[in-house]
């Protein structure tokens, strides 16, 4: 599942007209990044969620077929349902085993074929971005911890059953609370990934990511 149904205020006036998985950088959009990626890695069945503007990356990706996909879209309306929310909603697109969700403004080269037969519930973590410096969550042994150091940053992908999202109610749900209480029993594996990783979440990062892919 892509999640790209957040509003972009940050990342305002770039997002005004334009949903902010489909602002671009290196010539394509955020969200096409993500597409290419998991078919070459074999997930060629995705889902993205979407709010205000959504219709416009529909319009764009279709079916996936162009890209070798095949998509299924979990429209919100102009209210986003939050992470959590989303994918609540999202469940019978995603069937009833495990699915790998990410957020669709995010760039990486995460190689995400490691992560198709990986036990839930499963986060990547990333070392601290200066805007970011405190971390999410600890790391010790292959599990995720809400204590302790180092700390790393939740790099916004992760590996999840849908049993974790079940018993919410419709609606508005963060997906923090959720990973704490996962984390807080135990139940939470983790990995840290040292290899590039660019949180689109103010322009100046956009521009940053464009000076990268430029020099690439």
């Amino acid at each position: 599942m892509l999640l790209a149904a957040g509003d972009g205020t940050r990342m305002r006036p770039l997002t005004k007209r334009c949903p902010k998985p489909l602002l671009e950088a290196g010539g394509k959009p955020l969200l096409q990044y993500h597409i290419e990626a998991l078919v070459r890695a074999g997930a060629r069945e995705i889902v993205i969620n979407h709010a205000r503007l959504g219709g416009m990356i529909e319009d764009r990706f279709g079916d996936g077929a162009r890209l070798g996909a095949r998509i299924q879209y979990s429209a919100e309306g102009e209210t986003a349902l939050e992470t959590a929310g989303g994918i609540k909603q999202a469940l019978p697109l995603l069937g009833g085993d495990r699915f790998l969700a990410i957020n669709a403004d995010i760039w990486t080269d995460y190689p995400y074929e490691r992560l198709l037969a990986i036990a839930p519930p499963h986060l990547v973590l990333a070392p601290n971005p200066p805007h970011h410096p405190a971390g999410d969550f600890a790391l010790r042994r292959g599990r995720a911890r809400l204590h302790g150091g180092p700390r790393y940053t939740f790099s916004g992908i992760g590996v999840y059953a849908p049993a974790m999202f079940a018993a919410l109610p419709p609606g508005k749900a963060p997906l923090a609370p959720l990973l704490r209480r996962q984390i807080a029993a135990g139940r939470v594996t983790g990995e840290r990934y040292d290899g590039h990783w660019f949180d689109i979440g103010a322009p100046p990062r956009l521009r940053e990511l464009e000076g990268f892919l430029g020099g690439a």
